[in-house]
């Protein structure tokens, strides 16, 4: 039991000393040395004598950077590494229909390292400024041609400082004679948009291509259903992203951030509007007829309002049973003219009129339970039923909800084929963005799958081992925690302590026993031997107790087979003494003697 109230205690004072340190800890942030009381120096000291020598977690293996270098064919490659925007054409053009302050493409696009980069040397394109219309766009080493080659795209997008409300998305600028990526604006021509978007709390990933009618030559654009997966993390946690579209020859295509695919479908069923038109459509010169019934009900015309239907009377009546509460002050108005206000020295009664004092409650109305004209309370009228309406029944002459009969479209055509798009030359970002430093690398456009995963893993594969590298594990956070508050090792080792307590305490412990030096000093048997006495004397009894009931049952067994003896041999008597007096009485009628005599 003195155990048990020892453990208890040692963990009692342990979660006290816990608690008292977090607390001055909260109270003392920024101070080099946290002044408590005594027992929390001495817990703390207890704990720092615990810790590990070496509390500083062992050094990260270091990720050098490299270069990525395509391993296949590739219409165009970009990772900035040469610190220049050498290829890279800045626009000088001005938006259409805006006001020339902010017309301007004036934004800033500079190359630079990445905030807070694990990579020394990995440069990225940044957008700089904020709140700016920005155009940048480079040259294809070849236009892209649509035919029985995949395209991928692939880049990556870093929200240093978080996003607002701005876009990351590329276009694939087409190829046309009017070209000129010096004027590059948001109504250039483009082939495909595709990358992250955000305003408010709107996550999207757009891909969007520009679809040619066959009959009239105009280009629709063609959005992609919404990915189901949440995108909000992408925005918000300043990583770097791998953002990567793949569209196939046979019209299929996948969306894959970060190598994971978070949408997928195809060019013929699963874009909005669709490539192709509805064969049929509405005639729109057909006209409903003018005796047309859409009506599913209709009014009861045999129905007849009751004579006692008062349709005058009032929804709600005064309550008859009311009474005006005790104390209620009649000729007290509910609001009076403020007895402190005064009239602004400014006022001009010709220009504001006479002035009056603001109104105020009517302070002897607190305690009372009103003031005023007391007016019984309103209660519903149960002799109320409104306006007559004769009840609804079916509509014999209903025939539906009329609509336009079909036509064929004139403007139909069918194309099989929608990833046979506009071929394109360039790459262009054309963004507004409110917020600063967004950060783009490692551009890829190929048709090998495998030579954008390489380039992928020795490019945002790289960052993503060298942010890995560079965070500590469990073990190191905790340390590194317990540095900057000591107080965290007291809860550490309550922590690891408790599991060892609570098994010493509801497993391992018992009654105290006394020492055998205790035992000495009297003639006292030890608890040793006077177990086995005890143990000795109820064997000896119990052997007792079982050799009287064997003898008993001997006993009685004798005694049975004594009774059964004799009882045989009484009866065996009793047999011979029937035979005799048989065999005595047989041989008395025999007897000559006994013979009656015959009659001749």
């Amino acid at each position: 039991m003195e155990l048990r109230w020892l453990l208890w205690v040692t963990l009692l004072a342990l979660g006290t000393l816990a608690v008292q340190a977090h607390d001055m800890d909260d109270d003392n942030d920024g101070d080099d040395v946290v002044d408590i009381e005594d027992d929390l120096d001495d817990g703390i000291e207890e704990a720092e004598e615990l810790k590990p020598e070496t509390s500083t977690p062992p050094p990260t293996p270091k990720v050098t950077y490299r270069p990525p270098v395509p391993t296949g064919e590739v219409y165009f490659v970009e990772s900035f590494d040469k610190g220049t925007l050498d290829g890279w054409i800045l626009s000088k053009a001005k938006k259409d229909d805006t006001d020339d302050e902010i017309a301007k493409y004036d934004g800033k696009w500079e190359v630079q390292d990445m905030k807070d980069t694990k990579l020394p040397g990995d440069k990225g394109l940044v957008l700089v400024t904020r709140a700016k219309h920005h155009a940048i766009s480079s040259k294809l080493s070849k236009p892209f041609v649509f035919d029985t080659k995949p395209l991928i795209i692939q880049y990556e997008v870093n929200f240093q400082n978080g996003i607002e409300c701005g876009g990351a998305y590329v276009k694939l600028l087409s190829k046309t004679p009017e070209l000129n990526l010096d004027q590059f604006h948001d109504k250039t021509p483009y082939t495909i948009m595709f990358g992250p978007d955000k305003c408010g709390e709107d996550y999207k990933l757009h891909f969007i291509f520009r679809h040619k009618n066959p009959k009239t030559g105009k280009y629709e654009e063609k959005h992609a259903k919404r990915p189901d997966a949440d995108l909000k993390t992408y925005f918000t946690d300043k990583k770097t992203h791998l953002y990567t579209l793949v569209l196939n020859p046979d019209n299929s295509f996948e969306i894959l951030v970060d190598q994971t695919v978070v949408n997928s479908g195809n060019l013929l069923s699963d874009m909005s509007p669709p490539v192709n038109p509805p064969r049929e459509i509405e005639d729109p010169n057909d006209q409903k007829p003018e005796d047309w019934d859409e009506r599913p009900k209709i009014p009861d015309p045999d129905a007849v309002k009751p004579d006692d239907w008062d349709e005058d009377a009032p929804a709600k009546i005064a309550d008859e049973n009311a009474v005006k509460p005790e104390g209620w002050l009649d000729d007290e108005p509910e609001y009076v003219a403020d007895p402190d206000a005064e009239k602004p020295e400014d006022w001009d009664e010709d220009m504001d009129g006479e002035w009056e004092a603001p109104q105020i409650a009517n302070p002897k109305c607190e305690t009372a339970p009103g003031c005023g004209t007391w007016q019984r309370p309103m209660i519903d009228n149960p002799n109320y039923k409104g306006k007559w309406k004769p009840p609804m029944i079916d509509n014999v002459n209903y025939q539906g909800i009329w609509k336009p009969r079909k036509i064929p479209n004139p403007d139909f055509f069918e194309d099989l084929e929608p990833f046979k798009m506009t071929p394109f030359s360039a790459v262009g970002l054309e963004l507004w963005s409110m917020t600063s430093d967004i950060f783009f690398d490692n551009f890829i456009i190929c048709t090998e799958r495998a030579v954008a995963d390489d380039w992928a893993n020795d490019g945002w594969g790289l960052k993503k081992a060298a942010d890995g590298a560079a965070e500590p594990g469990v073990v190191g956070q905790m340390m590194a925690a317990a540095e900057e508050r000591p107080w965290l090792w007291v809860v550490y080792i309550l922590t690891v302590a408790l599991p060892v307590f609570l098994v010493v305490l509801f497993c391992c412990s018992g009654k105290k026993q006394p020492s055998a030096a205790e035992y000495k000093k009297t003639d006292a048997p030890q608890p040793d031997v006077m177990d086995e006495e005890k143990e000795e004397e109820k064997d000896k009894g119990d052997k007792e107790e079982e050799e009287e009931e064997e003898a008993n049952e001997e006993k009685i067994g004798s005694d049975a087979d004594i009774g059964s003896a004799s009882q045989e041999e009484e009866e065996e008597d009793e047999e011979e003494d029937r035979k005799r007096a048989s065999e005595e009485e047989e041989t008395v009628n025999r007897s000559p003697r006994n013979r009656k005599p015959r009659k001749d």
